[in-house]
């Protein structure tokens, strides 16, 4: 379904990205419109799944994610099979907070979050590498976060 959006919904949208805890009526105020029909069209993005749901923002540092790593993947080789099956065991690691299937030089990049480098190695050490079919891993480390 192609859902028809006005600058309205798009400003709602926006105020629910920056704090989804935040009531109708102060979304409505901000918006000029009333309650009922802010908290109509909250629902109806909902419905229509222009909204996918609610999360929290965490504190990396104070939850043991201290180092941040996006982790670039290639594999040996290509077949629908072997992607999914990568996948697959890719989702299950805990470290993994983020997989994207990407185009280029890698087929994927990872977004790895452990406590510090010596659980970055035991992570490759002894899971991501013993994913069968990885060709290349390339690591980059976050310094700093400048918008997440």
């Amino acid at each position: 379904m192609n859902e028809k959006l006005d600058e309205i919904d798009f400003a709602i949208l926006e105020l629910l990205k920056e704090d989804s805890k935040q009531g109708n009526k102060s979304i409505a105020e901000q918006v000029g419109l009333t309650i009922t029909p802010t908290y109509e069209r909250i629902k109806r993005m909902e419905r229509v799944g222009v909204i996918e749901g609610y999360s929290a923002r965490l504190n990396k540092s104070k939850i043991g994610k201290k180092l941040q790593v996006f982790c670039q993947v290639s594999l040996k080789e290509h077949s629908l099979e072997l992607l999914e099956i990568f996948e697959h065991e890719v989702v299950a690691f805990d470290e993994v907070a983020s997989c994207y299937h990407i185009a280029g030089s890698y087929d994927y990049t990872l977004l790895v979050e452990v406590l510090d480098m010596e659980e970055y190695e035991n992570f490759l050490r002894h899971k991501l590498t013993c994913i069968r079919y990885i060709g290349n891993v390339q690591s980059s480390f976050v310094m700093s976060a400048i918008k997440e």
